[in-house]
């Protein structure tokens, strides 16, 4: 009886982490993206936030309302795809150093200063 109890615990264990070890894959969002730099280190413009934004998932960021964030790429918009910006969060906890870096829809924040234009073209990865 408990060699089987055992034996049903060991393959739910392994079921549960088969997502784990496989990956899940996530689409691409763009096949390009607007930098100041090829590398993408540079930032483009400051934004604020004009909403609040919860991430669906690790590429994303979440933004709150009047959050200042600093643009470092845009991604070239697709056919039937939202256009996402890269952008790092400052707020309270990042006072003096850079926050998190991710996605937002471009369409919650407004631009508040350009620093330099993003004219280099990049494929994404």
């Amino acid at each position: 009886m408990t060699q089987s109890v055992y034996l049903v615990i060991l393959l739910l264990c392994l079921g549960l982490m088969y997502p784990l070890v496989t990956g899940i894959f996530m689409d691409k969002l763009a096949s390009q993206k607007l930098c100041a730099d090829d590398d993408c280190v540079y930032t483009i413009s400051l934004a604020r936030a004009e909403e609040d934004y919860n991430a669906p998932d690790c590429r994303f960021i979440n933004i709150k309302k009047g959050q200042l964030i600093y643009i470092y790429s845009k991604l070239v918009k697709e056919e039937d795809s939202r256009e996402f910006w890269a952008g790092s969060v400052y707020g309270e906890q990042y006072e003096d150093h850079m926050g998190t870096v991710g996605y937002f829809p471009s369409s919650l924040v407004s631009e508040q200063h350009v620093y330099q234009e993003a004219n280099k073209t990049v494929p994404t990865t």
